[in-house]
């Protein structure tokens, strides 16, 4: 697996990052003992850079996290860990907080289920619109000095926020949604990132399983609730799949292979995270990092999905306004 640097801020991590998320939330029931061996097979494929979140099933994530990576070295691996949203019991989202006795706490006790005496990467998941920008920065640049966090990212928010944040302390990554299917970043997210030295991390790079996944046109779950998986939107979105794959099978690889190769192939600073949660679909990655593409194939990649022709947001209405991100595309 070849590596990047995440900013010149942050450290070195292997090309692709694991995400973690659908092992324990959003997606259905997994199977633990699978994705504790998917865990330890990226590892052992090279994978050193492993994203979660302390919401992702109430702390369920990090406690298998926390199974899969007993008895490996710590200097192995780097976890990178988002905070912020507020969960009730039966799972329902109650809002986010961001203040700075917040952020210390939920980092106090995702150290104590991840079994680690420090976090590689800590962001706040999204902006908490009830405390300044500067003031969470703060206390995590806090948490930095005492040694309990190694460096700053951030997820979800746009060039202003991501330049105050830099100013009080340096951002090793911003991670936020993108794919062929997303490419809003590239207008002027991506720009201010490259400006300041900042990385990205990118998530959703099969579209929410829109690519690749069998499961996509049967919709259902989470999926249901995403405008992209609802109705015309979904047969249309998939007709752009359809093409995509004419081009993979003439490469002799899947479509997920051949997206997460696109999504590799958009510069040195971008890191894309791998959403495997059986290590069947942790394979397509894997592969994916030993495949280069074309000017050519770009260009016929680019035109069978050009974004315009996509149809419906990444998130429904509410959680689009909720964005920092998007509350910047759309002013």
């Amino acid at each position: 697996m070849k590596t990047r640097r995440l900013g010149i801020s942050g450290p070195e991590v292997s090309a692709f990052g694991l995400g973690c998320m659908g092992m324990s939330d959003f997606y259905g029931p997994a199977d633990e003992a699978e994705s504790e061996a998917t865990v330890k097979a990226a590892l052992d494929a090279g994978i050193t850079l492993l994203d979660t979140g302390d919401f992702y099933g109430m702390g369920h994530n990090e406690m298998l996290l926390s199974r899969a990576l007993h008895g490996v070295a710590r200097d192995k691996y780097l976890l990178s860990v988002k905070f912020g949203a507020q969960r009730s019991p039966d799972g329902r989202f109650l809002g986010y907080d961001a203040s700075p006795n917040a952020v210390k706490t939920a980092l106090s006790y995702s150290l104590k289920r991840l079994r680690t005496d420090y976090i590689d990467i800590y962001r706040p998941s999204r902006l908490d619109p009830k405390v300044p920008f500067e003031d969470t920065i703060g206390a995590i640049a806090d948490l930095v000095k005492a040694g309990y966090v190694q460096h700053i990212g951030l997820s979800e928010v746009g060039p202003a926020a991501i330049r105050a944040a830099h100013a009080v302390h340096p951002i090793s990554d911003l991670q936020i949604e993108y794919s062929l299917m997303t490419r809003g970043v590239e207008a002027d997210i991506l720009p201010v990132l490259r400006e300041l030295g900042i990385g990205l991390t990118a998530y959703g790079i099969l579209s929410r399983g829109l690519i690749g996944s069998a499961n996509a046109a049967k919709g259902g779950g989470f999926r249901s609730h995403l405008p992209r998986f609802q109705g015309e939107n979904l047969q249309k979105n998939l007709r752009l799949v359809d093409a995509l794959s004419e081009i993979a099978a003439e490469k002799g690889v899947n479509v997920a292979q051949l997206a997460a190769a696109w999504a590799l192939s958009r510069g040195d600073d971008i890191i894309p995270l791998a959403g495997a949660r059986r290590r069947t679909q942790l394979a397509d990655f894997v592969a994916a990092s030993d495949r280069s593409l074309s000017a050519d194939d770009l260009a016929r990649i680019e035109a069978a999905v050009p974004a315009s022709a996509v149809v419906g947001d990444r998130y429904p209405a509410e959680q689009m306004g909720a964005l920092d991100s998007e509350r910047r595309l759309a002013s």
